[in-house]
């Protein structure tokens, strides 16, 4: 079983000066989930290399069991500082993909042709893509065989418009996720603010928040189980 994680590779939040990039959460929960069940983990970033880490993300009160773990884990921070670019993945070589989130993506891989090229191809391949909070932007452009939008009809789940107005980034970001998921036809639907909430439609899982980390990866192995 490999698995194929795509983390940022943008660090700017927005025109505020501030930095931005993954969260650490939602890379090292879905890690750990995959590594315990006995995936073969590959790292990628559009600009491959050490991608950057939301500082905020890294603080004390964000901490949970997996950061922890990944902090006292040389193996895993050694893959994390030698991520593949996107020019270097095979997609026929990985069982399914998934992308942490923070903001980062919605600057670079919400973008990304090479990006929309990967999930249209593990789509379309019968494999399993899943994203977490501010990821599932990486859907934006990305459409069926028939030129739909992947997400039309699909329910779905992101960062939802209030945890953005709850981190006052609302006119930061350049789109939001809930909006975008709505307007491009998807079936959106959300949890409480910060808490877990997981939607799974085929080959399409998301996570609304850092809260839905360790669950849409599971999830995520949940329907590799279905299509293997």
């Amino acid at each position: 079983m490999k698995i194929l994680m795509i983390l940022t590779s943008h660090d700017q939040l927005g025109d505020t000066g501030k930095k931005t990039g993954f969260w650490l959460e939602e890379f090292a929960a879905p890690y750990y989930v995959f590594v315990d069940a006995g995936a073969d983990v590959t790292i990628a970033s559009p600009k491959g290399g050490q991608p950057p880490l939301d500082p905020k993300s890294d603080a004390p009160d964000a901490q949970t069991a997996a950061t922890r773990r990944f902090r006292d884990d040389p193996i895993a921070q050694e893959a994390l500082a030698n991520t593949l670019t996107l020019n270097e993945v095979d997609s026929d070589e990985f069982d399914a993909l998934f992308y942490p989130g923070g903001h980062g993506p919605l600057w670079d891989l919400a973008e990304d042709q090479r990006s929309v090229v990967i999930i249209q191809g593990f789509y379309r391949a019968g494999k399993p893509v899943g994203a977490v909070c501010h990821a599932p932007a990486v859907f934006r452009h990305t459409v069926d065989e028939h030129g739909e939008p992947l997400v039309r009809g699909r329910k779905m789940t992101g960062f939802s418009n209030s945890e953005e107005e709850g981190v006052e980034l609302t006119d930061v970001v350049p789109f939001l996720v809930e909006d975008m998921l709505i307007e491009r036809g998807a079936n959106y639907s959300k949890g409480d603010d910060w808490k877990s909430h997981i939607c799974t439609d085929g080959l399409l899982i998301t996570g609304q928040n850092p809260a839905s980390s360790e669950g849409t990866a599971r999830a995520l192995l949940g329907a590799l189980s279905q299509v293997r």
